[in-house]
């Protein structure tokens, strides 16, 4: 297995309950595990990696209280978002942003997504993302 480069660790309150989630209905794959030490790799859709790990007081910098990674959000790109959306119609999860298009500068062009986010049961939000492509920004005539 190739480990990304970059690699985010979420704290959580109950592995077992967090594994669920991201196992069950997201479809995310345990790579391994450490049950002794309440740990777990894993992977996702097109290569994408998290750690999860069971609060133990290590890496902690400041009190952890719901919703946890206030001020953060974690991007997944995926192929459809409807399909995800349906997946998550199926087990009754509650959408925190419903689905909306958005378009980002990149220099001369605009980056376009088609996008929502959730929380998982911690509170960490994340952000599903179906690529829409590049169009040329269309300059406004005053």
């Amino acid at each position: 297995m190739k480990f990304n480069t970059l690699i985010p660790e979420f704290s959580v309150t109950d592995l077992n309950r967090t594994l669920d989630f991201y196992t069950k209905i997201l479809g995310f794959t345990i790579e391994y595990r450490r049950d002794d030490s309440h740990f777990a790799f894993l992977s996702w859709n097109a290569g994408q990696q998290i750690m999860i790990e069971q609060i133990n007081g290590n890496w902690q910098t400041g009190e952890m209280e719901y919703p946890f990674g206030r001020g953060i959000n974690f991007q997944f790109e995926v192929p459809s978002v409807n399909e995800l959306l349906n997946l998550l119609k199926r087990h009754d999860y509650p959408v925190f942003i419903e689905p909306e298009e958005n378009w980002y500068r990149v220099k001369n062009n605009e980056w376009g997504s088609l996008e929502f986010l959730i929380k998982d049961p911690d509170g960490y939000l994340l952000r599903f993302s179906e690529d829409l492509g590049f169009r040329e920004i269309k300059e406004t005539v005053a």
